[in-house]
């Protein structure tokens, strides 16, 4: 979509808000919110529009269900509009709102760090399948190697109570907003962010998990991403290199270095590297690698035991 075409989108979107008259209610502003950002997909534009109902005002669709003729204030719609003006000009709501939701916990965002996307709790997901239920109630060391928003290990020490866990980010930022993260969601007392250059950042103590979403996008394929991602989310979290798989050569013989015997270390993958970054484990001297499919099918985490 020409720039020109999306500058019209987004004036035609804003008209349909101004064209409410003052004192609508929170039904029928929902609905116009949703119309103003159908294009190209109506289904997504009324799933925006429940998102910034619910992060700029604090309603949920079930409020707005239960009382759509409760109108909303002059500031309520000004506050809607200047979060829809930015979600039409190609900002992703979650950068508008400044957070995002994962494993049903919200996660401050920060500009050094990259938005969590529900394709990343599969490596959550596959993380915990790896430990075992007979693992989870030890007091287990974890590992999160370019951390973020903190959000994979703030989600496996909700899973794991005796479990402490180290994120370590490049992104002094980054770090910042991970403890800040880990504190709101009272994982604060079991967690440590360092910032550092991935696991030389961490001395020899061993980890029983190690876990990483690493930029694994090609370096020529960058000016390609959508602009949602390409203008939004930090380089550094998404660039992998020539072949996509640089950082992958580095993380398993770390990972190997860190864990203890019988530990585990799992990684998010990008489509189509799967059997590459397994062999990669493998040769750093993982047994038993997996790989873990997405929801969409893709093969998305590959992990291994250090025997």
């Amino acid at each position: 979509m020409s720039s020109a075409v999306a500058n019209d989108r987004a004036r035609e979107g804003l008209a349909m808000l101004d064209a409410l008259p003052a004192g609508s209610g929170r039904g029928a502003t929902l609905t116009a919110l949703g119309k103003a950002l159908a294009f190209p997909d109506a289904g997504e534009g009324a799933r925006i529009a429940r998102i910034l109902f619910a992060g700029v005002l604090g309603l949920e669709l079930v409020q707005v269900v239960a009382s759509p003729e409760t109108p909303l204030s002059g500031d309520e719609r000004a506050r809607l509009r200047a979060a829809a003006a930015r979600c039409l000009a190609g900002e992703p709501p979650g950068r508008v709102l400044g957070r995002r939701a994962f494993w049903g916990m919200e996660f401050r965002l920060g500009p050094e760090t990259l938005e969590p996307r529900p394709d990343t709790e599969t490596l959550v997901e596959a993380a915990l399948t790896r430990l075992g239920a007979q693992r989870a109630g030890q007091p287990l060391r974890l590992l999160d190697l370019g951390t973020g928003t903190g959000c994979i290990l703030i989600a496996l020490l909700n899973e794991l109570p005796r479990a402490f866990g180290v994120g370590v980010d490049l992104a002094p930022g980054a770090a910042m907003i991970a403890r800040d993260n880990a504190r709101d969601n009272d994982v604060g007392g079991r967690s440590a962010f360092v910032t550092g250059d991935w696991a030389t950042a961490i001395g020899a103590a061993p980890f029983d998990l190690v876990v990483s979403n690493p930029p694994y996008i090609e370096s020529h394929s960058l000016a390609g991403l959508d602009a949602g991602v390409r203008l939004h989310d930090p380089v550094l979290a998404l660039d992998g290199g020539p072949d996509g798989l640089a950082p992958y050569r580095l993380l398993a013989p770390e990972a190997m270095r860190l864990l203890r015997p019988g530990g585990v270390a799992a990684f998010e993958v990008g489509a189509g590297q799967a059997a590459d970054v397994a062999a990669l484990m493998r040769a750093a001297g993982f047994a038993a690698t997996q790989v873990t499919a997405d929801l969409a099918g893709v093969m998305r985490v590959v992990s291994g035991a250090r025997p």
